[in-house]
């Protein structure tokens, strides 16, 4: 059977060279192992390894709660019919409310990260969020929602970022991909987030192609290379990168709106993570802070510099 994500033979028979597939859906059974795994190589010879272990570590609890999680509810499909004639993502981020399921993702989360080796700053946040009223979580989850969190509150809001990662990957799951539209360079055709950075893919059907990697639910949107994602700007693009490095993460820098966001190479480098190998060049983001290019995509789990 042939992926409705890859295009058919026929295009290939025919002597044309096939478009990439627009959108590729997270499997959420492989996404946050697979990002682990990533985490933990990167420790082994990073400055950050305390962190990136103990992202590592949010990982694997964001795998393993979901084992017997009661299934999020679906858009209804009025709704998504509604958003597909309309141009807007079928997930309505502004909409979402924290019921049952949402509620128990959070509390199972919360409780695995509780063992986790942690700075006792972190901890402390932990258990705020941890016995905070359900309105106040309720203001978190949109404060997140909305990629906006308070400079004195990150690791309670980090640790919501991470259960809504685990609820709305396991919504996207369940979507049709080719009911997707493309709402902008920069915008998740499933839920209207923001990127965390962007892969240039290997893939069959898709080699050299780009694709931007949302931020909370994980869905690959395809947008074309050496083009701002930002404002669409054509012009004045550049690439940064550290010194002395593998070339397999660069900054994409936007002379017209002063923007950069990263792009990996994945087809350089098949273990490359848009959200791990993103916190892990730390580096870049810092060597960029001392430039006119300010980042332009969305991490909660970054280190705030």
């Amino acid at each position: 059977m042939t992926s409705p994500n890859f295009p058919t033979p026929n295009a290939a028979s025919e002597g044309r060279v096939p478009a990439p597939p627009f959108v590729r859906l997270p499997d959420p059974g492989s996404l946050f192992e697979g990002r682990r795994q990533r985490l933990e190589t990167l420790a082994q010879t990073s400055g950050l390894a305390p962190y990136l272990h103990f992202v590592a570590g949010l990982a694997e609890a964001q795998r393993r709660i979901q084992d017997g999680l009661p299934e999020p509810k679906q858009p209804l499909p009025e709704a998504l019919a509604r958003a597909h004639e309309f141009g807007m993502p079928p997930l309505d981020r502004t909409r979402i409310e924290v019921d049952a399921t949402l509620s128990e993702t959070l509390t199972r989360l919360f409780d695995a990260a509780l063992p986790l080796s942690k700075p006792t700053e972190a901890q402390a946040a932990l258990e705020r969020v941890r016995g905070m009223t359900a309105e106040v979580l309720a203001e978190i989850v949109r404060s997140v929602l909305a990629d906006s969190i308070p400079a004195d509150a990150i690791a309670e809001h980090a640790y919501v970022a991470a259960g809504l990662q685990v609820h709305f990957t396991r919504l996207v799951a369940k979507l049709e991909a080719e009911k997707l539209v493309r709402l902008g360079d920069s915008i998740c055709p499933s839920c209207g987030g923001p990127p965390t950075s962007t892969l240039v893919v290997g893939w069959i059907g898709a080699e050299g192609a780009r694709y931007c990697s949302c931020s909370l639910c994980s869905t690959l949107w395809n947008v074309v290379r050496v083009k701002c994602i930002l404002c669409s700007s054509t012009k004045g693009i550049g690439y940064k990168e550290i010194e002395g490095g593998p070339g397999t993460v660069k900054a994409e820098c936007c002379d017209n709106c002063r923007g950069y966001v990263k792009i990996l190479y994945q087809h350089k480098d098949a273990a490359l993570d848009p959200v791990a190998d993103d916190i892990a060049s730390l580096g870049l983001d810092l060597l960029l802070q001392k430039t006119e290019y300010r980042r332009g995509s969305f991490n909660p789990f970054l280190l705030r510099v």
